[in-house]
């Protein structure tokens, strides 16, 4: 079975036939597909214009085992528990040369958006494209290494080192993830701003060391912000927390009208200002590689799982605002 998007608020089930591999190609039994904003704006119609392609089955989130594989790949692979990235990079030009393959200067082709996505019992795509994971992983919290692996991307360019004081703008699945990253590199504190109390409890089991909403009284010397939140004024909340010639990193992607950052603010303060869409390979091995060494827990991010079939029960979740709604995977 899969789950086919034909259109905006159009979609249907089918049987689902696997698509042999071709040489470079491996074939996947999917374990898990996560549902987010995303894969909401497929369905309904507002993803920005050339980054979807109808019909289209979604699914950009997963975790699986590899069934076959095609000429050219090791046999060795057959067998192996994996993640696989996301853009489908032309791999000649100078951005994926330079390892920027989110910037592949080829366009925009990512799997579950205008290529074939996880929602189905199989997915076949470049092996080139697979990271190996551990034996032993569970592959339900695997299927969250997608979102890890954009934040790793901003961990990398936000560079704290030990001993900095950093903070975390959000508290969905990204800010989460923000948490554990950053936890990782020992800062001297690590504070969270979110919108809802009742994140602070999963915030300190993370390594938060401090949490406070965003209408409470801010502190203002931060070395590291990374913000995650995607809502309106999430970066100028992110920007006003850290100190003069603090680095800031932006992941979340608000609704057209948002509040802009103040250009006489990022000169005057000297704010260090990078942005993050999507994962580059280095960022890919990088959370695979927290992941195996268990300084990464996705599992409790995971409230609901549901069969393929329940896929618009579970669109509806991810839409609810329903604070007991975190991470709802599909099982094929």
């Amino acid at each position: 079975m899969a789950v086919v998007v034909d259109g905006p608020g159009a979609h249907r089930l089918v049987a689902h036939e696997p698509c042999d591999p071709g040489p470079g190609e491996a074939l996947v039994r999917v374990h898990a597909t996560g549902i987010c904003g995303s894969d909401r704006e497929v369905y309904q119609g507002n993803r920005p214009e050339g980054y979807v392609r109808y019909p289209l089955t979604p699914g950009h989130e997963w975790s699986g085992t590899v069934e076959r594989v095609g000429a050219g790949v090791p046999a060795s692979l057959t067998g192996r528990k994996v993640v696989g990235e996301g853009f489908r990079n032309c791999q000649v030009c100078d951005r994926c040369h330079a390892g920027e393959t989110t910037l592949c200067s080829a366009g925009y082709e990512e799997t579950g958006f205008t290529r074939p996505g996880a929602m189905a019992a199989t997915l076949t795509l470049p092996a080139r494209l697979l990271h190996v994971l551990p034996d032993d992983a569970d592959l339900t919290a695997a299927a969250l290494l997608e979102p890890a692996a954009c934040i790793a991307a901003a961990a990398l360019k936000a560079n704290a080192v030990p001993g900095e004081r950093v903070a975390v703008v959000g508290t969905g699945t990204l800010g989460m993830f923000a948490v554990q990253f950053l936890r990782a590199n020992s800062p001297a504190e690590l504070l969270v701003v979110g919108t809802r109390g009742d994140r602070e409890a999963l915030s300190r089991r993370y390594g938060a060391t401090g949490f406070r909403t965003k209408d409470q009284p801010l502190p203002d010397d931060f070395d590291v912000v990374i913000e995650t939140a995607g809502s309106a004024d999430a970066a100028r909340t992110a920007a006003a927390l850290l100190r003069r010639g603090g680095r800031l990193v932006l992941t979340g992607i608000p609704a057209p009208g948002a509040d802009g950052l103040d250009p006489t603010d990022l000169v005057v303060r000297q704010l260090e200002v990078h942005t993050v869409f999507g994962a580059p390979p280095n960022a890919w091995a990088h959370t695979v590689r927290v992941f195996a060494a268990g300084l990464l827990d996705p599992l409790p991010l995971v409230t609901h799982e549901l069969p393929l079939a329940g896929f618009s029960e579970a669109i509806e979740l991810v839409g609810s605002g329903d604070p007991k709604v975190g991470k709802v995977l599909l099982r094929p």
